[in-house]
């Protein structure tokens, strides 16, 4: 009896001796990053994906997992074992697809990793709508007796709360119009909806051609775009201030040394010139926040979502 007892615990030791050898050589084959979203979002996540490969003993290989407003990519990386292979290049939606009921588990089933940085939504209209400000904007609204049409990614996503924030707070009648990734501008343009709430990103061309005008952005800092575009708080909308962030995650229970080794290779690469260069033009803005920071930024974002979407009667919780 006791020599088999010797031999278990020595069993155990190896055991415990191959995990921490494997998280000590991590990593030792490609890691999938699971991508939420296509657009602007899908293309700075493939260039982070690159740039991490760049720094990595082993590919970091960007997959595409949309659908549900993030809800297909979070439940797919939320099953895997927790062992760095795959992580997720999350949003604030991680909150807003729970909050609207979507998903069974919440920020906490994730392990923060790294912020990677911002984008601030902007507010776009025709440039001959002859809304040329938030003001202006409002007022016709109000005064053309037929709710504004607002384009939005999808009912219940992130765009959508935060034009029923925008709007609520303006007291503009509006009905939300939900159009596939990417189509804004061609939505704007066609006349199918009167203003659109988007990145940056998906209007530059057309703002450059005259044909569509940024009204303001919806952070409290001004942005880089094309034009001068005042924030929505000094426009009109007082105390606006709603960002989205975008970062990586991994599934709960990822070991320390893995998430260390993750974050420091995020750290690099955002802070790399490439990446910045690249993803500048694409109106994102590289902010890198370390594991833990982001993680205190996560819940403190997530309060705030629930109160917000509850203020609004988009809270399924």
């Amino acid at each position: 009896m006791k020599n088999y007892t010797t031999m278990l615990a020595g069993v155990a030791l190896c055991a415990a001796a191959g995990v921490a050898q494997a998280q000590s050589d991590f990593p030792q084959h490609p890691i999938e990053m699971t991508i939420l979203f296509g657009g602007s979002a899908q293309t700075v996540g493939q260039v982070l994906a690159e740039e991490m490969s760049k720094l990595s003993s082993q590919p970091v290989v960007a997959v595409s997992r949309p659908g549900g407003g993030g809800a297909v990519g979070y439940s797919y990386a939320q099953a895997t074992e927790a062992n760095g292979y795959n992580i997720v290049w999350n949003s604030n939606s991680i909150s807003t697809v729970y909050y609207q009921g979507n998903l069974p588990f919440d920020y906490k089933a994730f392990t923060p990793i790294a912020r990677v940085g911002v984008e601030v939504p902007v507010v776009a209209v025709r440039s001959n709508s002859g809304w040329n400000t938030l003001e202006a904007l409002a007022a016709g609204a109000k005064q053309r007796g037929t709710p504004l049409r607002v384009g939005v990614s999808g009912l219940g996503s992130f765009t959508h709360l935060v034009s029923a924030a925008l709007f609520n707070q303006l007291g503009v009648p509006v009905v939300y119009v939900p159009y596939g990734e990417g189509r804004a501008p061609a939505e704007l343009l066609a006349g199918r909806v009167d203003v659109a709430i988007q990145w940056p990103s998906q209007f530059q061309s057309h703002v450059r051609n005259g044909t569509l005008t940024l009204v303001c952005s919806t952070g409290i800092e001004k942005i880089e775009a094309e034009g001068a575009v005042p924030t929505c708080a000094e426009a009109g909308a007082k105390g606006m201030n709603i960002t989205m962030w975008r970062g990586l995650v991994a599934p709960a229970g990822t070991p320390p040394e893995v998430v260390e080794k993750l974050e420091e290779t995020a750290k690099q690469a955002v802070e790399s010139a490439a990446f910045k260069k690249t993803v500048v033009n694409l109106g994102f803005t590289p902010a890198y926040l370390p594991a833990q920071e982001f993680g205190e930024l996560i819940a403190k974002d997530d309060a705030v979502i629930s109160d917000l979407m509850s203020k609004l009667g988009m809270n399924n919780r």
